[in-house]
This record gives C-alpha cells, structure tokens and sequence, in this order.
C-alpha cells in the first residue's frame, strides 16, 4: 500500500504488461494497484508513464519498451500510436483475433457470470487493411503535429488540418497524407480535397470557435461496383466553393461516381447535414453483400467492412436456424441488410426501426431485389413492439452500441420467442442485457466476427434458445 501511496502523475515507471483490457489497453500491477497502459501489449516490459492516478486504478503510457512482446510488430503506419483511427497496428494479427475472443470471454465471466459458455475463435477479417468503405475526415484550424513535424512546422500548415482525431480529443486533428484502412484511391481523394481547401483560401471549421466553412470529408465506396462517393460537409450554402471541387474530382478519378455536399450548422461534431445537395452524379452508390444489392445514400447506415458484413449476416442465418415457415421478427432492423438476408429461408420478416430515411432504404431494396415477403414498421420501440400481432418464432436484436433499453428488453421476454439472434458490437452491454434474460433463455453459443483489424472493437453474433 506504500508503495502505492507513493506513485505519482507524471512518475515513470518499469511494467510487465499481464494482460488486455476491454477498450484496447494493456494491464499490469503494481502490489495489486491496476493501470491501463496505453500503447502497451501482454508480454511487454516497458517504461511508462503515470498520466492520470485514480484511488482503484492508474493510466499510463509507454515511454520506451525494454523487452517486447512476442506478439510485438512494427506497425506499417507513420501515424500510428498518435492517431485514434486504429489501436492495434503493432500486434501480430492472430493475438488480436485471441485477445478479441478473449475480450467476449471475459465480459461474459464477469458481467453475467458465465464461466463456461462456448465463445468459438473469431472468424478473421478477409482483407487486414484497405478493408473500410467509409471514412470520415475532419477539417480543423488547429492542427495536431506529430513529435517529427515539430522542428518543420510551416506557415502553410499553420491553421489548416484534413485528417483523423487524436485519442480521447475532439478538436485536436493529425493532418493525414493517408489511412492504411481505406483503399489507395480513398487516398487520393482525400489529398486532392486537402489540396483544394487548403489553396481556395476558405478557413477550416474551427472545433472550439464554430466558426469557418470546411467541416468533414466523408468518402464512401462500393467493393462490388468499383465506385466512390465524395460527401463534402460544410457549415455553409456556398456552390461557388465547392461545385468546382466536385468538377474537379470527378474529371481527375474516373471512379468517383458521385459528389454530394451535406450543409449542417450544428455544433455537434457529427458529419451528417441538414440539408443535402447533389453535385455530380446520382447522389447515392450501390453495393453488395453475398447476391444482395443495397442502395446507400450519403447518411445510410452500411456495415463498413463489406466482406466482413457476409460473415456477420451468414452467422447470424445459421443461428437463426430457419427452415423456411418462421415468422422472423428484427430489431433495430436499418436498412434491411439482415431481412433482406433471412427472407428467402422464412415465411416472412418484420423489420422495426427508429430512422424514417433507413426504413425507406429498406423497402427500396427489398424491391430491387425482388424480395415481398419483408414488411418494416417505421417508430419508437417502446410503441411498437407491444403492439406486434404475432409471436415471433426467430427473434433476431442488432442494438447500437448502447444495447437494449430496459424496457424494450423486458417487451422482448414477455413476448418469448423460441430462439433469439443477439447481434453486438460491445461485449459489455450484450452480457448486461444477458443477466436480464437469463431466467428464460440459455446462451448456447457465441461467434466473434473480426470487422475491424487493428482496433479493438468486435462484433459477435450469440445464439439463445428458450429454457424448457
């Protein structure tokens, strides 16, 4: 207890990294005190230093690596280690699988007391990098400089910024040349934008002073098509601005199919407009997952990794486990990607959903690929799930990340379908929501699906079935 009296903030000190936590971080103890080491892995010994101490635990960050992991590799990126885009660029791919597995494992211990359930090793990711179809970019008047630009600061960064955010910061922008996330021409794009801005003479939105014009670069692309959309989102009407950037591109990069310019003067850092304008194009790219074809416009929710997405969707059919006379109900259901899924192995599926413009996008692409027997009910949860006619055979739940709300979970067991598809993106949550249903349904299985390589965030598909 002394002895951990006795750390300070700012204190460095020598860490054996035990293991990893929920959030991407690495554990060790001193005289049973926890810190989480930020840029740490299990196996490291390292130099690190005290940045923030709590009374039941501390936070650290790595200084300097004394003896490295075996699972320790030198992560491709410049940027990595400073930028919040990925967390996990110096592990070796197979532990990130492990310690994702591991993650799910844990949560279910500790959060809904389950010591033996079968969490199956996670299904990898097809592709390790260039595997997003969507970035976000933000613009900024205040850019974050990495420890080697210090010495070359130039008058002509000062006060300009297009890139990803620093950890835990919400003004603070590392201006990017690239992001080893998104495909090459993602990368192109997002130089030629940079480019533009910064020599039209038009100021960046400034975070803290809500103030100026350019706000984010959102780009999106469609793996079965080959095409791009550009999404241009400033704080202004202004088409002399940005008509001659959306020219610009789609003349340079054959394969930008669309550029649409959404305008929102909201302070919240969110890139989504209140208005939308079409530039060049159609304003919306259609994309593919398995023989399904979805049409996604600039603010559609689409998983973002495409591959991925099939094997997310092909675990969530087999534990759904249908043979073609269920009635399948989907919570949370978006733009229908899941019904659209299970529609052809049941009887019928019906989609709730909050969002009116995704609940269009779903009906829209229940027509264009010749699907009938799918129906959505646009509203409020709490409102709508009581009011259900039938009981659902299948009941399949994708929550934000937030999980259910406990009075939606509480409609959900009264209406007591045999076999519930649990859908998650946060381990935490999911085991939360579990502890609740546990009286009525046992957990059989548990599937992590990789959508994400380099960070460390999961996706998992869990599978319940009702107690006799």
């Amino acid at each position: 207890i002394k002895e951990i009296m006795r750390l300070r903030k700012g204190e460095e000190i020598e860490l054996s990294i035990e293991k990893m936590a929920y959030g991407g971080q690495g554990v060790a103890r001193v005289d049973g005190f926890v810190l989480f080491v930020q840029g740490a892995i299990p196996g490291d010994r390292v130099m690190a230093r005290i940045v923030k101490k709590k009374r039941s635990y501390g936070e650290a960050k790595v200084t300097s690596i004394i003896s490295p992991s075996p699972d320790r590799i030198e992560p491709p990126c410049p940027y990595s280690g400073f930028c919040g885009g990925c967390q996990w660029q110096h592990m070796r791919y197979e532990a990130q699988l492990e310690y994702k597995r591991r993650q799910v494992e844990e949560s279910l211990r500790q959060i809904a007391g389950l010591p033996d359930v079968h969490v199956k090793s996670t299904i990898p990711s097809e592709r390790k990098f260039a595997y997003r179809n969507k970035m976000e970019f933000s613009f900024s008047d205040r850019p974050w400089l990495l420890p080697n630009e210090m010495a070359k600061r130039n008058r002509e960064n000062r006060g300009f910024a297009l890139g990803l955010h620093v950890p835990g910061s919400f003004s603070r922008v590392i201006d990017i040349e690239g992001c080893y996330l998104q495909p090459d021409e993602g990368n192109r794009i997002l130089r030629e934008v940079k480019e533009y801005a910064r020599q039209s003479g038009i100021p960046p939105y400034g975070l803290k002073t809500h103030e100026g014009f350019w706000r984010f670069l959102m780009v999106r692309y469609s793996t079965a098509f080959d095409r791009w959309m550009v999404n241009l989102v400033t704080a202004e009407e202004w088409p002399e601005a940005v008509e001659p950037l959306a020219e610009l591109l789609c003349r340079r990069t054959e394969r930008v199919a669309t550029v649409v310019n959404n305008i929102t003067r909201r302070k919240a850092s969110i890139a989504v407009g209140e208005k939308e304008r079409i530039l060049c194009g159609e304003g919306f790219l259609k994309d593919s997952i398995g023989p399904y074809t979805f049409h996604i416009s600039a603010n559609s929710f689409f998983q973002t990794n495409t591959a991925g997405a099939r094997k997310l969707y092909d675990t969530v059919a087999a534990y759904a486990g249908l043979a073609g006379k269920e009635k399948v109900l989907d919570l949370y259901s978006g733009t229908g990607t899941i019904p659209i899924f299970l529609a052809g192995r049941a009887e019928s599926v019906t989609g709730i959903e909050i969002n009116e413009s995704a609940v269009a996008d779903a009906r829209r692409n229940c027509r264009e690929n010749g699907i009938d027997n799918c129906s959505f009910i646009c509203g409020d949860l709490r409102e709508k799930l009581a009011a259900i006619p039938f009981r659902p055979d299948v009941l399949v739940i994708d929550p934000p990340r937030a999980g259910m709300h406990k009075d939606v979970l509480a409609q959900v067991l009264a209406l007591a379908p045999e076999r519930i598809v649990y859908v998650s993106c946060n381990p935490p949550t999911f085991s939360r929501d579990l502890t609740q249903m546990m009286e009525q349904y046992e957990l059989i299985e548990v599937q992590p699906v990789d959508m994400f390589p380099h960070t460390y965030h999961i996706e998992m598909v869990a599978k319940l079935r009702a107690r006799k």
